[in-house]
């Protein structure tokens, strides 16, 4: 018998059988934090699993079949040209506009494919961080100064994240970089053009279909969110063209899939989510039971979906049951919070940071929640650091990529950015808020 291991099982079971024992079920504040969990969870898949999760998801997918190892090391490979490299993934964000969970299987899809970990760590920071429309929101409703400052801060913290991760790993990474060298050239399947439009059509329906109702009287943007949905429909018929013209998918499936979008938006038009949903289960059930890399592109899917999920849903539950929702009480009351991010100390920059790092923002999210943090008495260098931290992290991101590349990378990366956000917090109330 292993009595080390058995020594571990049971300190387990005595750790949860104390926390059984001594759980506080009485408690207003407890029972409150439970309902915020699942209050949290809730919203989560109502608002961001749909449109958000599994459009990338088939991204990711895509990315693990349809882009080469070649291609991924040659502009993201721990061999490609850093200034390439680095500038490819510090602009992602401002293309992609996701959140920090979804950026999970796109960052997983490039890792694994070849990335070097300095861009890949830039990519995955810069995805949720440099959102064009959530940078404009802040200049708009927080003041231009901070709208600035997080747009600055945004891209350097991915480039510079990316520079520190590859130099505390450049071990490791150089390791890797020999072993690409020894790979042999991959064979091209489709010409670099027609993967541009495949992804290009993939994520610009991603992007309007979670394009939100802006809180300002912009035109453009209310023009937008109008006809939000009739763009999504034009990229989804787009991709359907390029999956018959280039991956030689059969047209009568393109076709089957789109009666029953047509059809089902003419039965529901006041809730496009429906057929959205429609497209996406005839999608999967046509290329799941395909035998060519249509089928390989549903395998790679399905994968990152059982390694994502169940994460992800786990970390909001804790998120929801520690923070709750905005505007609401979990196990850590708000007041709390407030009071320790007031004015620009080391410890408020720092607090805000890791309360940041922690909690789950919503994609555009953390502006009215920050709207009301300043009014309350937060001061502007911590609101900063919160908004440099918190939608790049989140308990349920951190889990999902610790479960990619590691527990000791995924310490150091989460470090790296609550750090360097306190920095920029401090040094922003210091010197550019009167």
């Amino acid at each position: 018998m292993k009595w080390k291991t058995e020594w571990k099982i049971l300190l387990l079971m005595v750790i949860l059988f104390l926390i059984a024992y001594f759980l506080p079920v009485d408690s207003s504040r407890f029972q409150s934090a439970i309902m915020e969990a699942f209050h949290l969870l809730n919203e989560y898949a109502r608002l961001h699993v749909i449109l958000c999760l599994l459009p990338a998801l088939f991204i990711a997918g895509a990315i693990g079949v349809f882009i080469s190892k070649g291609a991924v090391m040659k502009y993201l490979g721990a061999r490609a040209n850093k200034i390439l490299a680095y500038a490819v993934a510090s602009v992602s964000g401002a293309v992609l506009a996701v959140c920090s969970c979804t950026i999970l299987p796109l960052f997983g899809g490039i890792y694994k494919r070849g990335a070097g970990l300095g861009p890949a760590t830039a990519f995955l920071y810069s995805g949720p961080a440099i959102n064009i429309l959530a940078i404009i929101l802040t200049a708009r409703i927080l003041g231009l100064e901070i709208g600035i400052a997080r747009a600055v801060g945004a891209v350097a913290f991915s480039i510079i994240i990316g520079l520190i991760m590859a130099f505390i790993f450049r071990k490791e990474e150089q390791e890797k970089a020999e072993q690409q060298l020894l790979m042999p050239e991959p064979e091209v399947v489709h010409p670099l053009w027609q993967n541009i439009l495949f992804f290009a059509s993939m994520i610009f329906i991603l992007i309007f279909a979670n394009w939100t109702k802006p809180e300002t009287n912009s035109n453009l943007w209310n023009t937008i969110y109008n006809l939000k949905w009739i763009i999504t429909t034009v990229f989804s018929i787009l991709l359907g063209f390029i999956l018959i013209k280039f991956y030689k998918m059969k047209w009568w499936k393109i076709f089957i899939v789109a009666l029953f979008i047509l059809i089902f938006w003419f039965v529901f038009p006041q809730q496009p989510m429906i057929p959205f949903i429609v497209g996406i289960i005839g999608l999967s059930f046509f290329i799941s039971t395909a035998k060519d890399e249509m089928g390989d592109w549903f395998s790679a899917t399905w994968r990152f979906t059982k390694q994502i999920l169940p994460l992800l849903f786990f970390g909001v539950l804790i998120a929801g049951a520690f923070l709750g929702r905005p505007g609401h009480e979990g196990l850590i009351p708000s007041s709390w919070i407030s009071k320790l991010v007031g004015g620009n100390s080391l410890w408020s920059n720092f607090f805000a940071s890791i309360v940041g790092a922690f909690m789950y923002f919503a994609t555009l999210t953390e502006v009215p929640i920050l709207q009301g943090l300043i009014g309350s008495g937060m001061g502007k260098g911590p609101a900063l650091a919160l908004l440099l931290a918190g939608p790049a992290l989140s308990l349920p991101n951190m889990l999902v990529i610790r479960s990619v590349m590691g527990t000791k990378r995924t310490v150091v990366f989460v470090s790296i950015v609550v750090i360097m956000a306190t920095l920029s917090g401090i040094i922003f109330g210091t010197f550019f808020v009167k």
